[in-house]
């Protein structure tokens, strides 16, 4: 049996709705044996890093491993270079930092955020590639700024998530622990930068 392409790519799922394009789900942005092959590069050609951070007065780790790249780096390991040049096409923003998270596994997290904005271009989204096992976010609204849903939306491999520059003054995001997930995942935040 010939297994044959969709015919058509799945469509894009609004999850919320902002005057700079919200927050949107694009399944399948990256065909999966590209995904697949820069999951396992990346898990191999990145140097990893585990941090401490300070939260209620003591130091602790940060529940998984990180790296950072600007675009124009030297040492951009492979697939990064590559993975660029498709998001900047797919998303059509000039990217130029890429911040990469890798989640060993379910007990591997990111606590509900928004990206810090200071040092962001105003009005270009960020843009995030999940690589790897599939794992869900949380999108909610932040406390005091109006009414709204709380969104959870599978990121399977391949995937982007693309977030308004608006959107972290509304909304936070984050990555649950998740029981029964063993396999690690790898998300790759694409910035604007400014300077």
């Amino acid at each position: 049996m010939v297994s044959q392409q969709a015919l058509f790519a799945p469509e894009p799922i609004a999850l919320l709705h902002d005057e700079e394009g919200g927050i949107r789900y694009l399944p399948e942005s990256i065909p999966a044996a590209t995904a697949q092959a820069w999951f396992e590069t990346a898990l191999r050609n990145v140097g990893w890093l585990s941090q401490q951070r300070m939260m209620y007065d003591r130091e602790v780790a940060v529940p998984r491993l990180l790296a950072t790249f600007a675009r124009d780096a030297g040492d951009l390991p492979a697939p990064l270079g590559e993975a660029f040049e498709a998001v900047r096409a797919l998303v059509g923003a000039p990217f130029n930092r890429v911040g990469l998270n890798l989640y060993r596994d379910g007990s591997d997290s990111v606590a509900p955020h928004s990206d810090k904005t200071e040092k962001l271009v105003p009005a270009q989204p960020i843009a995030i590639v999940s690589l790897g096992a599939s794992r869900r976010m949380t999108i909610r609204p932040k406390v005091g700024v109006g009414a709204g849903r709380i969104v959870h939306v599978e990121l399977e491999p391949g995937s982007c998530l693309v977030m308004s520059y608006a959107s972290q003054f509304t909304h936070e995001h984050g990555i649950p622990k998740l029981a029964g997930v063993t396999q690690p995942r790898i998300s790759l935040a694409f910035r604007c930068f400014s300077g």
